[in-house]
């Protein structure tokens, strides 16, 4: 299964691989902001191992573990950088000693120059394939003048193409308009379907980078019958407005039940409810690009297997869509 990153040219697995938990700890505005510790030569480990399995597509920002998850997935990709695409994401600042990041973003010029000098280095690389402005929103003169400066450094070819992490559904016009503006990472998943935004992107001819696919680990069936414990480290025992899946590390109740009337469906083809997850969102839209994370080899694996199998087919969507939203016509 491959996909093009919108008008980019780019070519990728229609599965990516998210690098937020092999970051390691790190905090944001003084509250974690992770998947606590990480073991990074396992970490090494998987990622080689989505390689093997056909995974072309990585996905990181500079702040995950305040720059650790680009130097590890750096050293993961040395000697195979012209075989992957890597994306990365900048805007906040942070401290690589203390693991500390501000909570606003910087988006000035000066800062995007450093804040890709840094990624370049830590990714040992000469060029990002794909940009990412890491900000949920911006002022409209600010917008502007970010998208003016990625373009400008598209045509340096120190950047292939760039785009946004962000929900917001005006960012699509915005990216698309602008000639190396080629994909929008958002959220969506089995609890938030995003069908919207699902068409937005694929009527602008974008990449659909998504966000979350698996609900923070919730669609992956192991939080229904015994309660987790999570570190005080842990983003999930954490207390976040945008958390709709743990709130100090208790799992959504609506959202495992969801989850147990689908478990079926999901199943029935022998693929995992990881899987069937993935698959749901193949569904959804031919732009997609899943990216979930994962935290050692195992995940990395299964992950990577669910592209053998494909997309749910349109008599399982059917019967997601009787149950995740009954009153749709």
């Amino acid at each position: 299964m491959k996909r093009i990153l919108g008008k980019s040219g780019i070519e990728v697995s229609a599965l990516g691989l998210g690098c937020w938990p092999m970051g390691g700890f790190f905090s944001l505005g003084g509250v974690p902001d992770c998947y606590g510790e990480v073991d990074d030569e396992e970490s090494i480990r998987a990622v080689h191992t989505a390689v093997e399995a056909g995974v072309t597509f990585f996905d990181t920002a500079d702040v995950y573990g305040a720059g650790h998850s680009e130097r590890v997935l750096g050293r993961a990709l040395k000697g195979r950088r012209e075989d992957v695409v890597i994306a990365t994401k900048f805007g906040f600042p942070f401290d690589e000693e203390s693991r500390k990041a501000e909570a606003e973003p910087r988006l000035s010029n000066e800062y995007i120059e450093k804040a890709l000098k840094d990624s370049l280095a830590r990714l040992g690389t000469d060029y990002i394939d794909l940009y990412l402005i890491h900000a949920w929103s911006m002022a409209s003169d600010q917008i502007f003048r970010v998208l003016d400066k990625l373009e400008e450094l598209s045509e340096t070819g120190r950047i292939r193409a760039f785009g946004w992490s962000t929900d917001l559904p005006e960012a699509v016009s915005l990216v698309t308009e602008r000639p190396h503006g080629t994909a929008l990472e958002f959220e969506s998943n089995l609890f938030v379907p995003a069908g919207d935004l699902h068409q937005a992107v694929i009527q602008a001819g974008l990449a659909g980078l998504i966000r979350s696919p698996l609900g923070m680990g919730l669609l992956s069936g192991k939080y229904g019958k015994n309660p987790p414990v999570f570190s005080d480290k842990d983003v999930r025992a954490q207390s976040f407005d945008w958390n709709r899946y743990f709130c100090r590390g208790v799992p959504n109740g609506e959202f495992l039940k969801k989850l147990e009337a689908l478990r079926d469906i999901l199943t029935a083809d022998g693929r995992t409810l990881v899987q069937g997850a993935l698959a749901w969102l193949w569904a959804q839209s031919p732009a997609a690009v899943p990216l979930p994370g994962f935290r050692n080899s195992r995940q990395a694996l299964e992950n990577a297997r669910s592209m053998e199998k494909g997309p749910l087919s349109v008599s399982q969507m059917e019967q997601i869509r009787r149950i995740i939203s009954p009153e749709s016509p």
